[in-house]
Parts: C-alpha cells; structure tokens; sequence
C-alpha cells in the first residue's frame, strides 16, 4: 500500500487514537473564574477522576480548594456563581452541607471558615454573591428549604464576613419568585438586581431593579429600570456597574436581540449602546453568566468588551460609548460565554471547531481593536494536538423546516479518519444529537464526544431546532405551547436532508438526547419512524408527571412548553409505547433532582413489556448530568455498541463488552 493511502472499510469499524478513556478523562468543566487583587487569574473546574468535585485553583497551577471541600451550589438544582473574590478573600459554597465558607488567599495555614449557619444538612444554599466593602459583608441570592411547603423562599441576603461567629443572614430583598445578579456599585450605595416570577422563565420576562443602600445596610428606596412596562415584553440581565457609577445590562426589548443598554438614573430612562440583531447574552440556567465586561482605563469614555452570536458563531467585540464606535475583534474562538476584564487584559472562556472550551488570556492593543497576545490559560482537553489530524470540522447547514419558508440550523460533522476510507457501495451511519434545554443551544465547537463518533466512521449532527437559543426570541419562541411538535418535526427533516443531499445513510439514521433532548429522542421514536435506534441520557417519558413533580425553578416551565394540561398527556412517550418500533438504551443517574429516576424506569419497564429490544444503565452517585469519569465512559461506549448492533452491517473496532439489550441478546 502506498505511503498516505487510506483504508477502504465499512463505516463505523475504524479504529481511532481518540478512546472513551480519553474522552471521559477530558472532560473537564469549568464552572466560573475571576481576578484576584493582585491581578492573578483564579479558576473553578470538576474533575471526572473525582468524582467530578468542583476545585478552586490559582494561575500557578495551585489549588486553593482543600481536598474535603467541594465547590458547588444547587439553587435551582442547576447551580453557578458558587464563589466570589475580593481583595485577598475568598468566598464559596461548599456542596455537601451548602454553607458558605470564608478562606484568606494569602495565608496557607487558613482554612475555610464557615460564615452561614449549620441547618444540619444541605437545606439552604447561596449562589451568585458580591461583596459589600462598605459594610463588610457579602450579598447572596438564597435558596431556602426549611419551610414545610413543598417549593423552596428564594431571596436577596446579606452576611456578615466575620471569622470568629455565624450570624443568620439579614433579608434585604424578598417577595418574588426568582433572583439573579445582586450587583453592588463601587461605592457601596447602590444595589442591581433581576427578578422574575411565575409562570416565566427568565428569558421570557424579568425585571431590572435598583435598590438605595442605608447607612444600616437595608434597601430604602427602589426603582424598576426595566421590565416593569405591561406593554413591552423583555427580558434584563446581567447588571454591571462601572467604576463611575454607570449601569449597563442586557436585554431584548424591541427587538427580541439582547443587546447591551445603559441606565439614565436621573431620568430613569434606558439607552441602546449598540443595536445589532445579535445574541449579547445566553439563557440563564445558571448563576454567574459573564458575557461582557468593562474596560477600565483613565481615559474618561467606557469601554465594553463583550460577546455577541450570530448566525451560528461567536465574536468578541470592543464598544467605545464616547466614540459611539463598535469593532470586532479577530481571536481563535467560535463560541464566546464568559468574559472577564483586568486591565487591557481579557480573560475569555471560549472554543472553536478545533480548540476545546478553554480559557484565554487576551491582550489588547492600545487601540482596543487588535490582539497582542492570546494564550490559553486552561483547557478541558489540554492534550489534543496528536489527535487533529482525526477532527472532524463542523458544517454550518441551514436545512428546511416542515413549515414553508422556514429554516432551521444544525451543525454536521462528517466522518473523519486520517487512515480510512468508507466504501464506496455505502454511505455512513448518522447519529443526531438534540440538545438539552430545551432553550439551549449546540456551539459547533470541539467535543471530543462528537469526534469518538466521526472518528470511527460515523457522521454526526448537533440540531439546533426551533427553540433553540442563539437566534433571537421569535426563533426561541417556535417551541412555545408546541414541545414535542417543533423539536421532532425539525430533528427529522434535518436528518432527512442530510439522506437527500447525499451525507449519510437513510437506512442507519439513529438519534440520541440529554435531559430535554432525551424527551424529543424518545418521542421522536413514539410519533415518527424516521430513526432506527434511540439512545436517551436522562431524557424525560411522562411529561405529566414531569410537570406534577418538577422543582420550583422549572415548575412551570413544561406547562409553558406543552401549551396546556392535555398536552402533557398527548406528547408523553409513556402513553404510546405501542408506537414505538425500534432498540432503546435508556441512561439514568439515581440522584437526579430534575428529572426522577422513575421515569426512566418506567418507560424501560413499558418498551420490556412491549417486546421491543432495550436497556436500562443507572448510576449510583450521578445526578442531572454524568459527572464520574467511569459514568462518562461507559455511557458513550454502551452508546457505540447498541447503535452498531442495532442498525448492522458493522463491527466496533474498539474490544467493548455490550451491556445486556433485553429481547436482543
């Protein structure tokens, strides 16, 4: 054979460098990062070979969390923004008992101390704090599941930072459903806050508050700066003060685009910096989002940093509000979530088709329009260069809806082998990923997840179906009252433009889902025959009971989503199962809060009764999301050999010891 020339083999028998061992050992998360007072960068990451703690760790490498410690929040069971820096002292949330806890960065022989009382046991958590200097004390968003009511007291408080007593925390905010982004200004006067209540998620309508500090620490005066109009739907986020005392936030009012906008205080007025029909910010799922940041610098004019998304790819771009000027600047990353500014230095998290979710230290030029210098700080798979050779680039595609004149998005990836061939007789397999949310999105980004598949021949689409964030609020919005209608009808004409165009096999089309995208997995699978096969990752069978049962963050949530009760009852996989005609492997943590452990059980129990080959994988330890390297790993490998047993014609290369599929083995 000559030297560069491929082997001709069926797809999805390749063999591929990029194992799950690899994949799970790389899956590395980082959960938030800031500046400390010296300028120095500070980082929180899971580690899988840890069963997935959460640890804080310095620029040098260093950690700073002790190996008893764990940093991690569970408000609204989803968590972030779990700790907060300021000067030389650090505060967390620690996740087995949700206290915080006070740490002194300069002094090795500190301990954590905690600062919240001990309700013996993890019944009040704090999430997303700022520190109040003037008064010392650090303001927190709490989670409060002491009552005898089912659905938990969320609040704004504030706690005393003293090391020598716990004090219980002092109210100064409460009544609504929902807070997010207590923000203090530099001063110490004056207090930002967003808030929503039911029946709304908070990317569907939230208010914009500012609350007047006393010299006693209590709120004397507020004023809704945004979403207070019953006329004008939006929804504010992300409050930010500058060292002069300006407000700049986010949000989408008029033009269903978040955009950044600044508060007129003494007119009480809202200005645009800047109008672009682009996403300035994400969803929030979770605490500590950070999509821009501002640039202090002596001259008097502001300068944001900020990201913003469209069609299908991440910018960062550098606003001059005295110049009224806006530049893209030019930097490795596609997808841009978090910023964070220290000087004329960026801290960016951020990854690419090639580069995996990092974190980089940018410097800009004096101008602001050009990077000097971008490294990266940290990596999620921080060993990867032997494996580019076997990435697979993502397509942008735009593929036509069942409504006409319509389009929705994917990204596809193309089997990619340096070292094979598929035959020319066949084309690949392809497994369609739906994403979980379902008001989220996929970033086309590396994953090596996605290349364990490519890389063994198989093709790959990440589907961003209506619903789906990234594409402004009408787009959102599609799957308003029509879950399991948009979701399902977009995944199969995605795949099904994908088989007319050529890409991949009609005969081998498989689809696979986490959480919400394990629900248009299995129901995908009820209601339409387009898929042979079905992998669902604590996907969701009964959305009624789902609804009945669902945590106070996302009580409503469903019903929203579904349109109405009967709904809930028409769209459940659960109710249909004699619809259902293809293999099933069904993956569950035991320790889910989001979605119970019951519904997987249950529509693994029905499918069994039905006949139909399936499988059940629970893991002990696990909650909404695999965690644990040994989790991670199996999942994706029982995945590869049920696709590969179920829709034939091909071995698995790697040696993998099937789990057993009931009514196939």
């Amino acid at each position: 054979m000559a030297t560069g020339e491929k082997n001709s083999v069926p797809y999805g028998s390749w063999k591929s460098p990029i194992t799950a061992d690899i994949v799970s050992g790389s899956d590395k998360r980082l959960e938030g990062f800031n500046v400390d007072s010296h300028g120095h960068l500070i980082w929180l990451e899971t580690r899988p070979a840890e069963s997935g703690r959460a640890v804080l760790v310095k620029e040098s490498g260093e950690d700073i969390t002790p190996k008893d410690f764990n940093v991690r929040n569970t408000v609204h069971e989803y968590g972030g923004g779990s700790f907060g820096v300021s000067g030389d002292v650090l505060v967390f949330s620690n996740f087995d008992d949700q206290r915080l806890y006070k740490q002194t960065l300069t002094s090795s022989d500190s301990g954590p101390v905690p600062i919240t009382p001990d309700y013996a046991g993890p019944h009040v958590r704090y999430a997303d704090g700022v520190f109040d200097g003037r008064l010392n004390r650090y303001i927190a968003v709490r989670e409060d599941h002491r009552g005898v009511d089912a659905k938990p007291t969320n609040e704004i408080v504030s706690v005393v930072l003293n090391d020598n007593t716990t004090e219980e925390p002092k109210v100064l905010i409460s009544g609504n459903d929902f807070y997010a982004f207590p923000r203090m200004d530099l001063k110490g006067e004056r207090l930002a806050w967003i808030e929503w209540s039911h029946p709304n998620m908070h990317w569907d309508k939230a208010e914009l508050w500012v609350g007047y500090i006393s010299e006693s620490g209590d709120i004397e005066k507020r004023v809704v700066v945004a979403g207070g109009c019953h006329t004008l739907v939006e929804s504010p986020t992300e409050p930010l003060w500058s060292s002069k005392g300006e407000l700049f936030f986010i949000t989408d009012r008029n033009t269903g685009f978040w955009n950044i906008y600044k508060w007129i205080e003494d007119k009480n007025e809202v200005l645009a910096i800047y109008s672009l029909n682009a996403e300035f910010t994400r969803p929030f799922w979770v605490f500590g989002n950070r999509c821009y940041d501002i640039i202090e610098r002596k001259e008097e004019s502001t300068i944001i940093a900020c990201s913003y998304r469209q069609h299908g790819k991440s910018y960062l771009g550098v606003i001059n509000q005295a110049k009224n000027s806006f530049c893209s600047v030019d930097i490795p990353f596609t997808y841009i979530s978090n910023i964070v500014a220290s000087g004329q230095i960026l801290y960016i998290e951020g990854a690419s088709s090639v580069l995996p979710t990092s974190l980089a230290k940018v410097i800009l030029d004096d101008r602001m329009s050009n990077v000097v210098d971008f490294r990266i700080m940290w990596s999620s798979s921080s060993d990867i260069d032997k494996y580019i050779p076997y990435f697979s680039r993502p397509e942008f595609i735009e593929f036509p809806t069942d409504v006409a004149g319509q389009i929705a998005y994917a990204y596809f990836y193309p089997p990619c082998n340096p070292e094979y061939n598929g035959s020319q007789e066949e084309k690949p397999p392809l497994l369609l990923e739906s994403h979980g949310g379902p008001t989220d999105e996929a970033h086309g980004t590396l994953n090596l997840s996605i290349q364990y598949w490519t890389s063994r021949g198989w093709a790959f689409v990440d589907v961003n179906y209506g619903g789906s964030t990234g594409y402004g609020r009408a787009y959102r919005e599609r799957l308003l009252g029509k879950w399991g209608i948009v979701d399902i009808n977009d995944c199969c004409s995605c795949a099904e433009y994908l088989v007319d165009e050529g890409k991949v096999d009609g005969k081998r089309l498989c689809i696979t889902g986490c959480s919400a995208g394990g629900y248009t997995t299995l129901a995908t699978l009820a209601f339409r025959d387009t898929f042979r096969a079905g992998a669902s990752l604590f996907g969701i069978g009964d959305l009624k009971s789902l609804s009945d049962h669902m945590h106070k963050f996302e009580s409503h949530y469903i019903i929203n989503l579904a349109g109405n009760e009967i709904a809930l009852n028409e769209r459940s996989p659960i109710n249909f199962v004699d619809r259902f005609s293809c293999p099933i492997i069904v993956f569950q943590g035991l320790e889910d809060t989001v979605v119970q452990p019951e519904q997987a059980r249950k529509i693994y129990e029905a499918l069994k009764k039905k006949g139909l080959p399936v499988a059940l994988v629970e893991y002990e330890g696990e909650s909404h999301g695999f965690r644990k390297a040994e989790s991670i790993k199996f999942t994706l490998e029982q995945q590869m050999v049920f696709f590969a047993r179920s829709v034939g014609q091909f071995a698995v290369a790697d040696d993998i010891t099937p789990t057993h599929i009931d009514y196939f083995d």
